[in-house]
């Protein structure tokens, strides 16, 4: 079921990617894991954002041989998704 719910797209995945990158930067932070600069790239913090979320354990890790920008933005967004109340538009 995991692989049939990873490619099908989000209603509103870019916009729950973009939330995604915003709660995933401050989560970093928080933790002190990271400090983010304005100049890094929205990859690089996606890449970043899914390699603690994953070594926290927060969720689960893609297979190595499936692990792409595209997955792991599809990942951040279902995590994020998650955390948002019932009812909100993104969902």
């Amino acid at each position: 079921m995991l692989v049939c719910s990873a490619m099908k797209k989000l209603k509103h995945e870019a916009e729950l990617v973009k939330g995604a990158i915003l709660a995933g930067v401050e989560y970093a932070e928080q933790r002190g894991a990271a400090v983010f600069e304005p100049t890094d790239s929205a990859n690089d913090k996606i890449l970043y954002i899914y390699r603690l979320l994953v070594h926290d354990k927060v969720i689960q890790a893609l297979p190595e041989d499936q692990v792409s920008q595209q997955a792991m933005r599809h990942k951040l967004a279902l995590w994020y998704a998650k955390q948002l109340p019932k009812g909100d538009p993104l969902l």
